[in-house]
């Protein structure tokens, strides 16, 4: 019952986002008309706890799918062009909690936590391709897998994933394609059995890179037992690395750099 009173306020507060939006488009006839575009994508909102929290993800990820908020300070900040931007989900996100220092010399963290592979398209513009850097090195699928923004085919996420390796090279950017670190079961999505499926889009993932003069680097065999879980003491949760984790990640990273880029000077 309360999942279902949940649903229906998150349905309530998708309508209401989207009547709401106004927009402020200088020179428009239609000013203040209710539509999609709005001037500020990013308001300040309280970030309430309990089914308020998920209610206000719900009702913020209306208003920027992508969330192209999370970043554009950041990039805006920016001094220097990066030499390599990190792009991805929860992994990345929680990596340079776990290593900052990972995060150093030009190498840049542009994870977000829960992201599916079409949130990453949609910022890939603002949050890689703006930032001008050397190299990307994309990590994703995990949360497809999962289903966090709906049920995909194999075959749209490979597109997603293609579509943001294609953009990179057509501005100068060379491609770092990481495969999924292993899991057997996500806490998040317990009817999800994602073993194969990471598998199977690992071997895509390794193939692709190889026909296009990408890097692939593998992190799922240093993190993975036979079955296909995470080893013992190097997850949180099974999906998840701790900075044990990390730690073996981190000179495979490295090293898949340092065979795209060279030594850094």
């Amino acid at each position: 019952m309360r999942r279902t009173r949940l649903i229906g306020a998150g349905l309530a507060l998708l309508s209401s986002a989207a009547l709401s939006a106004q927009t402020n488009v200088p020179g428009d006839p239609h000013a203040g008309d209710p539509v999609g575009i709005v001037a500020d994508p990013c308001p300040v909102h309280p970030h309430p706890e309990g089914d308020g929290w998920q209610m206000w993800n719900l009702h913020m990820l209306t208003r920027d799918f992508g969330q192209l908020c999370r970043y554009a300070a950041a990039n805006a900040a920016l001094k220097t062009r990066p030499r390599v931007v990190f792009m991805g989900d929860s992994i990345t996100d929680n990596w340079i909690n776990a290593d900052p220092s990972m995060f150093e010399d030009g190498r840049v963290d542009r994870g977000i936590s829960g992201q599916t592979t079409p949130q990453m398209l949609v910022r890939f513009r603002q949050d890689v391709l703006a930032l001008r850097p050397a190299a990307v090195h994309i990590m994703a699928g995990t949360n497809d897998i999962a289903g966090n923004t709906g049920a995909a085919t194999m075959e749209t996420v490979q597109g997603n994933i293609t579509s943001m390796a294609q953009l990179a090279r057509a501005n100068g950017i060379k491609v770092i394609l990481a495969s999924i670190p292993p899991a057997a079961a996500f806490p998040w999505a317990k009817d999800k059995r994602p073993v194969p499926q990471i598998a199977a889009m690992n071997r895509w993932l390794r193939d692709y890179a190889r026909a296009n003069g990408h890097t692939y680097v593998d992190y799922h065999t240093a993190l993975a037992t036979p079955d296909g879980a995470m080893k013992p003491g190097l997850a949180t949760d099974g999906v998840h690395p701790t900075p044990a984790g990390y730690a073996v990640m981190r000179p495979l990273a490295l090293a898949a750099i340092t065979k795209t880029l060279g030594a850094s000077k």
